[in-house]
């Protein structure tokens, strides 16, 4: 796999979770929602100021610490992945780290840029891009999208469940966006199918290393015939 292949993963990727994200925040209102699935998949705006499915982390310091944590791991992430792809890892490891790596630039341009580039979204008005006032932040002081809502299963549970027995219950509740998707796929792959990627890097770089020995060895018997 070449580098260029996992620029132009990240690429798609990032394409699709902007275009998604511009259209949520330009034609809905915070907290509008409308149904894909009926039951199943919806499409709920909500924005946040932290990490992935909504989480948060220590308020205006950690915004600021959050995103600039986010730009060096992409940089990083960047480097990192040149240096594997020269090293002919595994594929799906490439690919997985492509998906990782796209998700992180992606939650970032909303943290960079969005707060400059959008006025702010309520539950009764709908954001402007590049509004004639300014956008609704600063720079790195952005607020990330989110929009795809997965309630699974939803209904009182059976009194005999401990604990929650007799609550209501949601199944799944967050709202996260294609950026937090392609972070949690690459990273769950990775989990699963870490010994298959670890096991055929291993078996490439004994190939490599037989190779190496057999292409020395003639060479040093022709030297001693020669001597």
């Amino acid at each position: 796999m070449k580098y260029r292949n996992v620029v132009l993963i990240v690429l798609l990727i990032l394409i699709v979770d902007q275009a998604v994200k511009f259209w949520v925040k330009t034609n809905m209102a915070i907290t509008e929602q409308f149904t894909v699935i009926p039951d199943w998949f919806h499409i709920h705006f909500i924005e946040n100021e932290g990490m992935a499915y909504g989480l948060k982390f220590g308020g205006e310091f950690g915004k600021i610490f959050l995103t600039l944590f986010r730009l060096a791991a992409v940089v990083v992430g960047f480097v990192f992945m040149r240096k594997l792809v020269r090293e002919k890892y595994h594929k799906g490891l490439l690919i997985c780290g492509s998906l990782i790596l796209a998700g992180a630039a992606g939650n970032l341009i909303d943290s960079m840029f969005y707060g400059l580039i959008f006025s702010n979204s309520s539950p009764y008005e709908v954001a402007q891009l590049f509004p004639q006032g300014g956008g609704y932040g600063t720079f790195l002081h952005g607020k990330v999208v989110d929009m795809l809502y997965f309630p699974l299963y939803e209904g009182y549970l059976p009194k005999w469940v401990p604990i929650w027995g007799g609550e209501y219950f949601i199944f799944f509740r967050p709202v996260f966006n294609i950026a937090d998707a392609a972070i949690s796929v690459g990273v769950i792959a990775i989990l699963l199918f870490q010994k298959r990627f670890l096991h055929a890097q291993i078996a490439q770089e004994k190939e490599q290393q037989a190779a190496t020995e057999q292409a020395v060895t003639p060479n040093d018997e022709s030297t001693q015939k020669a001597v």
